[in-house]
Protein backbone atom coordinates (compact mmCIF):
# COMPACT_ATOMS: atom_id res chain seq x y z
CA UNK A 1 0.00 0.00 0.00
CA UNK A 2 1.11 3.32 -0.97
CA UNK A 3 2.67 5.60 1.87
CA UNK A 4 0.62 8.41 1.82
CA UNK A 5 -2.27 6.78 1.37
CA UNK A 6 -1.52 4.64 4.62
CA UNK A 7 -0.33 7.84 6.47
CA UNK A 8 -3.92 9.34 5.03
CA UNK A 9 -5.86 6.38 6.44
CA UNK A 10 -3.81 6.37 9.69
CA UNK A 11 -4.49 9.89 10.28
CA UNK A 12 -7.84 9.37 12.27
CA UNK A 13 -7.55 8.62 15.78
CA UNK A 14 -10.54 6.15 15.66
CA UNK A 15 -8.86 3.72 13.24
CA UNK A 16 -5.58 3.62 15.43
CA UNK A 17 -7.56 2.60 18.04
CA UNK A 18 -9.88 0.12 16.34
CA UNK A 19 -6.33 -1.41 14.97
CA UNK A 20 -4.97 -1.32 18.66
CA UNK A 21 -8.22 -3.57 19.88
CA UNK A 22 -7.63 -5.82 16.89
CA UNK A 23 -4.10 -6.37 17.89
CA UNK A 24 -5.49 -7.90 20.95
CA UNK A 25 -8.18 -9.90 19.67
CA UNK A 26 -10.77 -10.63 16.75
CA UNK A 27 -13.60 -8.36 17.51
CA UNK A 28 -17.68 -7.65 16.43
CA UNK A 29 -18.83 -3.93 15.56
CA UNK A 30 -20.64 -3.82 18.80
CA UNK A 31 -17.60 -4.74 20.64
CA UNK A 32 -15.42 -2.07 19.14
CA UNK A 33 -18.34 0.20 19.09
CA UNK A 34 -18.36 -0.18 22.87
CA UNK A 35 -15.05 0.09 23.13
CA UNK A 36 -14.38 3.63 20.98
CA UNK A 37 -17.79 4.87 22.47
CA UNK A 38 -19.10 6.15 19.09
CA UNK A 39 -21.89 4.57 17.36
CA UNK A 40 -22.16 0.86 15.13
CA UNK A 41 -22.69 2.88 12.26
CA UNK A 42 -19.64 5.14 12.35
CA UNK A 43 -17.48 2.24 13.25
CA UNK A 44 -19.05 0.06 9.82
CA UNK A 45 -17.76 3.18 7.99
CA UNK A 46 -14.01 3.12 9.30
CA UNK A 47 -14.09 -0.93 9.07
CA UNK A 48 -14.59 -0.72 5.74
CA UNK A 49 -11.79 1.68 4.70
CA UNK A 50 -9.57 -0.54 6.77
CA UNK A 51 -10.64 -3.74 4.88
CA UNK A 52 -10.59 -1.48 1.76
CA UNK A 53 -7.32 -1.03 2.20
CA UNK A 54 -6.41 -4.87 2.91
CA UNK A 55 -5.31 -3.84 6.49
CA UNK A 56 -8.16 -6.02 8.21
CA UNK A 57 -10.46 -8.81 7.34
CA UNK A 58 -14.00 -10.08 8.58
CA UNK A 59 -15.29 -13.11 9.02
CA UNK A 60 -18.40 -14.77 10.00
CA UNK A 61 -18.47 -16.96 13.23
CA UNK A 62 -21.36 -20.48 13.57
CA UNK A 63 -23.74 -18.01 15.16
CA UNK A 64 -24.07 -15.90 11.79
CA UNK A 65 -22.09 -12.62 13.55
CA UNK A 66 -19.75 -11.22 11.39
CA UNK A 67 -16.21 -10.45 13.55
CA UNK A 68 -12.75 -8.33 12.12
CA UNK A 69 -9.62 -8.96 12.36
CA UNK A 70 -5.58 -7.64 11.54
CA UNK A 71 -4.87 -9.64 7.91
CA UNK A 72 -1.79 -8.57 7.41
CA UNK A 73 1.92 -7.30 9.24
CA UNK A 74 3.10 -4.06 7.90
CA UNK A 75 5.76 -1.75 9.32
CA UNK A 76 5.03 2.22 8.35
CA UNK A 77 8.25 4.44 8.84
CA UNK A 78 8.32 8.04 8.83
CA UNK A 79 10.98 10.55 9.19
CA UNK A 80 11.09 14.59 9.54
CA UNK A 81 14.41 16.63 9.97
CA UNK A 82 15.28 19.95 8.78
CA UNK A 83 16.84 18.30 5.61
CA UNK A 84 14.39 16.09 4.50
CA UNK A 85 10.75 14.06 4.85
CA UNK A 86 9.86 10.73 3.78
CA UNK A 87 7.21 8.21 4.43
CA UNK A 88 7.99 4.41 3.52
CA UNK A 89 6.23 1.08 4.18
CA UNK A 90 6.90 -2.40 3.88
CA UNK A 91 6.37 -5.65 4.76
CA UNK A 92 8.52 -7.76 8.13
CA UNK A 93 11.67 -9.64 6.24
CA UNK A 94 11.43 -12.92 8.18
CA UNK A 95 14.50 -14.73 6.24
CA UNK A 96 16.70 -11.89 6.21
CA UNK A 97 20.32 -12.35 6.98
CA UNK A 98 21.26 -9.68 9.39
CA UNK A 99 24.62 -10.97 10.35
CA UNK A 100 25.85 -11.02 6.39
CA UNK A 101 23.24 -8.01 5.49
CA UNK A 102 24.24 -5.54 7.70
CA UNK A 103 27.85 -4.45 7.96
CA UNK A 104 27.18 -1.33 9.48
CA UNK A 105 25.06 -2.49 12.79
CA UNK A 106 28.19 -2.90 15.27
CA UNK A 107 27.86 0.88 15.55
CA UNK A 108 30.94 3.32 16.07
CA UNK A 109 30.07 6.14 18.58
CA UNK A 110 33.04 7.71 18.95
CA UNK A 111 32.98 11.14 17.41
CA UNK A 112 34.06 12.21 14.29
CA UNK A 113 35.08 16.14 14.54
CA UNK A 114 36.68 16.19 11.25
CA UNK A 115 35.12 19.80 9.11
CA UNK A 116 36.98 18.28 5.60
CA UNK A 117 34.23 17.78 3.58
CA UNK A 118 35.80 14.78 1.78
CA UNK A 119 35.86 13.22 5.35
CA UNK A 120 32.16 14.57 5.85
CA UNK A 121 30.57 13.43 2.68
CA UNK A 122 31.87 9.99 3.42
CA UNK A 123 30.33 9.83 6.95
CA UNK A 124 27.23 10.78 4.95
CA UNK A 125 27.33 7.82 2.77
CA UNK A 126 28.35 5.50 6.04
CA UNK A 127 25.21 7.01 8.01
CA UNK A 128 23.27 6.74 5.11
CA UNK A 129 24.06 3.07 4.81
CA UNK A 130 23.69 2.70 8.29
CA UNK A 131 20.38 4.13 8.50
CA UNK A 132 19.32 1.69 5.72
CA UNK A 133 20.39 -1.45 7.46
CA UNK A 134 18.95 -0.56 10.71
CA UNK A 135 15.29 -0.18 8.40
CA UNK A 136 16.31 -3.44 7.03
CA UNK A 137 17.02 -5.04 10.90
CA UNK A 138 13.70 -3.60 12.23
CA UNK A 139 11.60 -5.40 9.04
CA UNK A 140 13.65 -8.51 10.39
CA UNK A 141 13.07 -8.03 14.00
CA UNK A 142 9.13 -7.50 13.07
CA UNK A 143 8.61 -10.43 11.03
CA UNK A 144 10.57 -12.88 14.02
CA UNK A 145 7.89 -11.16 16.22
CA UNK A 146 5.53 -12.55 13.65
CA UNK A 147 6.53 -15.34 13.61
CA UNK A 148 7.19 -15.99 17.27
CA UNK A 149 3.23 -15.07 18.23
CA UNK A 150 1.74 -17.42 15.24
CA UNK A 151 3.61 -20.03 16.67
CA UNK A 152 2.35 -19.17 20.55
CA UNK A 153 -1.74 -18.84 18.68
CA UNK A 154 -0.72 -22.35 16.59
CA UNK A 155 -1.05 -24.03 20.63
CA UNK A 156 -3.58 -21.76 22.37
CA UNK A 157 -5.71 -20.47 19.78
CA UNK A 158 -5.72 -17.03 17.52
CA UNK A 159 -8.01 -15.75 19.79
CA UNK A 160 -5.66 -15.68 22.87
CA UNK A 161 -2.25 -15.10 21.07
CA UNK A 162 -1.75 -11.56 22.34
CA UNK A 163 -2.99 -12.29 25.81
CA UNK A 164 -1.06 -15.17 26.55
CA UNK A 165 2.37 -13.63 25.03
CA UNK A 166 2.08 -10.93 27.04
CA UNK A 167 1.85 -13.09 30.02
CA UNK A 168 4.46 -15.03 28.93
CA UNK A 169 6.69 -11.69 28.49
CA UNK A 170 5.80 -10.90 32.25
CA UNK A 171 6.78 -14.38 33.59
CA UNK A 172 10.39 -14.21 31.41
CA UNK A 173 11.16 -11.34 33.82
CA UNK A 174 10.33 -12.85 37.52
CA UNK A 175 7.38 -15.12 39.12
CA UNK A 176 4.29 -12.93 39.47
CA UNK A 177 0.79 -13.43 40.77
CA UNK A 178 -2.35 -12.48 38.82
CA UNK A 179 -2.83 -9.46 40.42
CA UNK A 180 0.17 -8.11 39.28
CA UNK A 181 0.30 -9.65 35.68
CA UNK A 182 -2.91 -8.43 35.04
CA UNK A 183 -1.66 -4.67 35.79
CA UNK A 184 1.36 -4.75 33.81
CA UNK A 185 -0.88 -5.88 30.63
CA UNK A 186 -3.69 -4.14 31.45
CA UNK A 187 -5.75 -7.05 31.76
CA UNK A 188 -8.42 -8.47 34.56
CA UNK A 189 -7.19 -10.75 37.21
CA UNK A 190 -9.65 -13.03 36.25
CA UNK A 191 -8.95 -13.27 33.02
CA UNK A 192 -5.26 -13.64 33.82
CA UNK A 193 -5.96 -16.47 35.73
CA UNK A 194 -7.87 -18.54 33.58
CA UNK A 195 -5.42 -18.67 30.69
CA UNK A 196 -2.39 -18.94 33.42
CA UNK A 197 -4.65 -22.08 34.34
CA UNK A 198 -4.82 -23.10 30.39
CA UNK A 199 -0.73 -22.23 30.27
CA UNK A 200 -0.46 -24.84 33.40
CA UNK A 201 -2.68 -27.41 31.05
CA UNK A 202 0.28 -27.06 28.66
CA UNK A 203 2.79 -27.66 30.53
CA UNK A 204 3.99 -23.80 30.24
CA UNK A 205 3.79 -22.29 33.55
CA UNK A 206 4.03 -23.68 37.18
CA UNK A 207 2.08 -22.37 40.36
CA UNK A 208 4.47 -22.29 43.82
CA UNK A 209 3.45 -20.23 46.84
CA UNK A 210 1.15 -18.19 45.28
CA UNK A 211 3.22 -16.83 41.97
CA UNK A 212 3.44 -18.69 38.50
CA UNK A 213 6.65 -18.98 37.12
CA UNK A 214 7.94 -19.74 33.47
CA UNK A 215 8.49 -24.09 34.01
CA UNK A 216 12.26 -24.94 33.42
Amino acid sequence: MDSAELLDLLGNENRRRILRLLARKPCYVTEISEYLGVSPKAVIDHLRKLEEAGLIESRTDDQRRKYYFISQNLRLEVSVSPYGFGAKSAYPARNLDVTTSCRHLTIDVSPRESSDLSDLARELKRLDQLENELSMAQRWVQGRLADVMERIGDGFGDGETRLYAEILRVLTEEPADPETIGERIEAPSSVVRDALVDLADHGVVARTNGEWELRE
